[in-house]
């Protein structure tokens, strides 16, 4: 699919230095007058408007005040076209005076201000923003939230139980007890268009929003491929036998630490059977209707979120921009 890496989180060709990781190199890149740091707070990136009216990721000095005792365990993110190096700092631990209700919502359309931060910074809910951010820093906000919350919540051995420390630069956990090291977790997820002559099967989760429908999808599971994750799937949820079935597109989807691949696939039956324990609904919907889905005129049928995949994959789809 030629226009592939141009999804929301599709990749800038970051340079993640993966050599200057260790402890020698983080000290020099840390000492350097150049080195800067972008805050999250409980998943949420800190942004702030550029000077040419776009989203941003905000970056601060290294000793900066908002950083507080998450200077002593920053994230190394990479190195820009500059060579210099990008971090991360998680003050989570901050307590704003007010805690809105909708925290940790599907879509929390919240605002935090830190008190040290006076240039217009504020966190913002990722999913609330991705499509305003640029393709590095799309790129940097996605690898930073999905290695927080791997910290958050892989801080203890998975072998004997221990409490487990941070190393080369935030991509690595050891064990002091069993001297095991652990590693990010990616999970690798299928989701499909799959279509019957002018047709695309859509679905919905019953917690989805009213009138919310989007492509199925499901997690990879052990000892399986591709091609095999999307027919059981697809089966699974909807009664739809699929047979040719070809990859598309992928995208980091760290909400919270997911692979998506973007398949397309050719279904042999049309009759949809659900299982109502997977998905709420399923049904076909034609070029046309999508047509309407997209331009919001459609009286059932809200569009995929924009910046998901789900999106990405039904827009070019309707383009005939598949090949």
């Amino acid at each position: 699919m030629r226009h592939a890496e141009t999804v929301t989180f599709g990749g800038s060709a970051l340079n993640r230095a993966a050599e200057l990781r260790g402890p020698e190199a983080q000290a020099d890149l840390q000492a350097l007058s150049s080195a800067k740091t972008t805050l999250f707070w409980r998943g949420k990136p800190l942004v702030q408007l550029q000077a040419e009216g776009a989203l941003g990721l905000a970056w601060l000095e290294l000793d900066h005040p908002a950083l507080g005792r998450a200077a002593d365990s920053l994230v190394f993110l990479g190195l820009n076209e500059a060579k210099e190096p990008l971090f991360l700092a998680d003050i989570s631990i901050w307590e704003p005076e007010e805690l809105p209700e909708t925290l940790n919502t599907f879509l929390d359309p919240s605002q935090q201000v830190h008190p040290a931060l006076t240039n217009g910074e504020y966190f913002a809910e990722l999913r609330a923003i991705m499509t305003q951010l640029s393709a590095r820093d799309a790129e940097l906000a996605a690898t930073g939230r999905g290695l927080l919350e791997w910290h958050r919540t892989h801080g203890y051995c998975a072998t004997c139980g221990a409490p487990s420390d941070m190393a080369m630069a935030g991509w690595q956990r050891n064990c002091p007890a069993c001297n095991r090291s652990h590693f990010p977790r990616t999970d690798p997820v299928v989701i499909m268009l799959i279509t019957h002559g002018n047709k695309v099967l859509m679905g919905r989760s019953h917690a989805w929003p009213d009138g919310m429908y989007s492509l199925l999808a499901g997690f990879v599971e052990p000892g399986e491929t591709l091609e095999a994750a999307v027919r059981r799937e697809v089966f699974e949820e909807s009664g739809i036998r699929v047979g040719q079935v070809r990859y598309l597109a992928s995208q980091p989807w760290p909400f919270p630490a997911s692979l998506m691949f973007g398949c397309a696939g050719e279904a042999l039956n049309a009759d949809i059977v659900i299982d109502p324990k997977e998905i709420e609904d399923a049904l076909w919907v034609s070029r046309e209707e999508m047509l309407d889905v997209f331009e919001g005129v459609h009286p059932e049928i809200k569009p995929a979120r924009k910046g998901a995949i789900a999106h990405f994959l039904l827009e070019h789809w309707l383009a005939d921009h598949l090949e």
